[in-house]
């Protein structure tokens, strides 16, 4: 049987985590973020399903033949996740391997459900191939890139207006804003008193963080958000940390500003998702 793991026995997944996966799930099983974890056996899980705290994704763990846990994949999801997304208005399950092998065991295990995939693509930055120096976006003088900090958040500077919404977004993939401030870092720029682009840690796992990014829509098209990015990722490398860089395949804008800062395509996945409910 499914069953829930409360946080402090999380740490019996660990094993369960591919060397290579995606730093969300291993953010999770950590305690760094805010997450849920289903296993087949509370005492020595062989496999497992995570729950993002964020809401944004379900990650799937350890042996992708452990027929027992899949065979109950179905059922547990339409028992306990579906009431569960209902609460919070989530419509779809968007589930990933956190190895490749899960793949045809999730092909299989949802074949009825009408699956749709994606495909995404992680980079990561070492400092040896950092190229930034060369690809400084000019953005105009009357924005201004201000660190996220706990002043910002006191609002001890009156002169920003909307902090609710990057609260808000760090709030998303954080258990608080202290545990952002503590573990993750960030960037946003401000154009008449007002926050229009914000990049930051989302998920963090030891030396690695996991970047953010997200512009107003009446501000895109300004390089506000390669701006912040370079910001952000200048900052990573003067402190040893690894930026991670997570996208869409189709997203070329985005591809493009990853590799003009030299970051290198470490690994690719797919994802997959299906109508709950």
């Amino acid at each position: 049987m499914i069953t829930e793991l409360k946080s402090s026995e999380f740490y019996k997944c660990k094993a369960l985590l591919h060397e290579q996966g995606q730093l969300e799930a291993k953010a999770v099983v950590e305690g760094v973020n805010p997450g849920r974890i289903f296993v087949d056996n509370a005492e020595t899980p062989a496999s497992g399903l995570i729950w993002l705290g964020n809401n944004d994704g379900f990650f799937f763990i350890g042996n992708e033949s452990n027929e027992a846990f899949n065979s109950e994949l179905n059922y547990f999801i339409d028992t306990v996740i579906v009431p569960e997304a209902r609460k919070i208005e989530l419509t779809w399950f968007e589930g990933i391997g956190d190895h490749n092998k899960w793949d045809e065991t999730i092909k299989r295990v949802f074949e009825n459900r009408h699956l749709g995939s994606w495909d995404q693509r992680v980079y990561t930055l070492q400092k040896e191939d950092y190229k930034g120096n060369s690809f400084e976006p000019v953005i105009k003088a009357s924005y201004s890139v201000v660190k996220i900090s706990e002043s910002l958040f006191q609002k001890r500077d009156q002169s920003v207006g909307n902090i609710d919404f990057l609260q808000s977004r760090i709030l998303e993939s954080w258990s608080s804003i202290n545990s952002f401030l503590e573990k993750g870092i960030g960037y946003c720029v401000i154009y008449k008193s007002k926050i229009v682009s914000i990049c930051f840690s989302n998920f963090a796992v030891d030396n690695t963080h996991a970047i953010a990014i997200e512009t107003l829509k009446e501000h895109q098209g300004k390089k506000l958000a390669q701006k912040a990015a370079l910001t952000y990722v200048k900052e990573c490398l003067k402190n040893n940390l690894i930026p991670y860089w997570d996208c869409m395949d189709s997203n070329k804008p985005s591809i493009a500003v990853a590799e003009n800062l030299g970051f290198r395509n470490t690994f690719n996945y797919t994802g997959y998702e299906f109508k709950m409910g």
